[in-house]
C-alpha cells in the first residue's frame, strides 16, 4: 500500500505539503494541490484516517461485475447471485464492463471508496497484478473467471472438460473437421474450452486446424457471421463447437437460411443450456452449467469473507459440466431409435 512519503516522492514536494492537501489546510496553492491529489489517485493512496474511516463503514452492497448483461448467462447469473444476495440481507448492482480493462479497473474502484462491500467478478479484463491491490479495502471473489496467481476464493467449472465432451461428442457422430468458435481471447474460461477442444482432438488423432478457429464471437449476429466465413473456405467443417448457445443459434439460423441441413450437413454444439436451445428447430446440443449454484455459493463466500475481515486466500470450488444431447449433432430419427 502506497504512503505519504511516496506521494511526496511522486510530487517532488515536501511531506509537509503533501499533508496541508490532505488535511485541507488553506495556504496551499492550487497547482500543488492539484499535482498532489493526482498523485494520490495514480498511486491509489488513501489517508490512514480515511482509510480507517473506509475500512469500518458498511454498505450491505456487493457489486457484479459482468462483460455483457445482455448474454443469457450472465442474465441467469445476474438473477441468482441477486436472489442469494438478498437472502443474506445484502443488495446487488451491476457492472457492465463490455469487455474494457478500463471499466473494470474504474469499477474496483466502487470497493476502494467502500460503496460496495465486496465485488463478485464474473469476468476479468485486466492482469491480476492490477486487481490485486484492491483487497486492501475489501473481499473479491472469482466466479466463473479465473486466475490460477489469484489469492481469493475462486468458483469455477472445469471448462477444459467441457470443452472435450463436447468435441468428443461430434467425433463420435463421425466429424472430422470440427470448427471451434469463443468469444473473448483474455479470458481462461475460453482458453481452457480450446485446451479440452484439442485434447478431444489429439485422443482420436485429429489436427487443430487454425482455419477453423473464430476467436471473436459473443452473441446472435457473430453466430451469423462465423457461418459466412465458415462456408467460404475451401473444405468448410461439418460440425462447429462454440462457446455460447447465442452464438450456435446464430451459426444454425444463417445455416437453416442457406439450405444447410441440421445436422445432416452441418453439426453444431453450443454452451450453457440457456432456454434458446430448446426453441431453436431443431433444439441445440449442449454444455449444462449449473448457474444457480455457483451463484449462491459465491455469495456464501463473500459474505463470510466481509464478515471475517479475511480477504486473501486461494480457495477453489469446482462444479461439474453436463453433456446435454439433442437434434442439432443428432438427427431426429437416430434420436427417437
Amino acid at each position: 500500500m502506497s504512503t505519504i512519503e511516496d506521494v511526496a516522492k511522486l510530487t517532488g514536494l515536501s511531506r509537509t505539503t503533501v499533508s496541508r492537501v490532505i488535511n485541507n489546510h488553506p495556504y496551499v496553492s492550487e497547482d500543488k494541490r492539484k499535482l498532489v491529489i493526482e498523485a494520490m489517485n495514480k498511486l491509489g493512496y488513501v489517508p490512514n484516517s480515511s482509510a480507517r474511516s473506509l475500512r469500518n463503514q458498511k454498505t450491505d452492497v456487493i457489486a457484479l461485475f459482468v462483460p455483457r448483461i445482455t448474454n443469457p448467462f450472465f442474465s441467469q447469473l445476474v438473477e441468482s447471485t441477486e436472489i442469494a444476495a438478498a437472502d443474506h440481507g445484502y443488495q446487488l448492482i451491476i457492472c457492465q464492463t463490455r469487455y474494457s480493462p478500463e471499466k473494470e479497473l474504474n469499477y474496483m474502484n466502487l470497493l476502494k471508496t467502500k460503496q460496495v462491500d465486496g465485488v463478485i467478478l464474473a469476468s476479468l479484463q485486466n492482469d491480476w497484478e492490477k486487481i490485486e491491490p484492491f483487497l486492501d479495502y475489501g473481499p473479491i471473489v472469482l466466479c466463473n473467471e479465473f486466475e490460477d496467481r489469484a489469492n481469493v476464493p475462486t468458483v469455477k467449472l472445469d471448462q477444459v472438460y467441457g470443452g472435450y465432451i463436447a468435441t468428443k461428442h461430434l467425433i463420435e457422430q463421425g466429424h472430422t473437421k470440427i470448427a471451434y468458435c469463443c468469444g473473448g481471447y483474455r479470458s481462461n474460461v475460453a482458453k481452457s474450452r480450446e485446451i479440452g477442444f484439442r485434447q478431444a482432438l489429439s485422443e482420436h488423432k485429429l489436427s487443430f486446424d487454425e482455419r477453423y478457429a473464430f476467436r471473436d464471437a459473443f452473441n446472435i449476429a457473430d453466430g451469423k457471421r462465423v457461418f459466412q466465413k465458415m462456408i467460404t473456405l475451401p473444405d468448410p467443417p461439418t460440425a462447429v463447437f462454440t462457446g455460447s448457445d447465442e452464438v450456435a443459434a446464430g451459426i444454425l439460423s444463417e445455416a437453416r437460411k442457406h439450405g444447410y441441413r441440421v445436422p445432416e450437413d452441418l453439426a453444431i454444439v453450443g454452451f450453457d443450456n440457456q432456454a434458446i436451445t430448446e426453441l431453436m428447430d431443431p433444439m441445440i446440443t449442449t454444455v449444462h452449467q449449473p448457474v444457480k449454484e455457483m451463484a449462491q455459493k459465491a455469495v456464501d463466500i463473500i459474505v463470510e469473507k466481509i464478515q471475517s475481515r479475511k480477504y486473501r486466500k486461494k480457495e477453489i470450488y469446482e462444479f461439474p459440466l453436463q453433456l446435454i444431447v439433442r437434434e442439432s449433432t443428432v438427427s431426429k430419427k437416430l434420436a427417437k431409435a
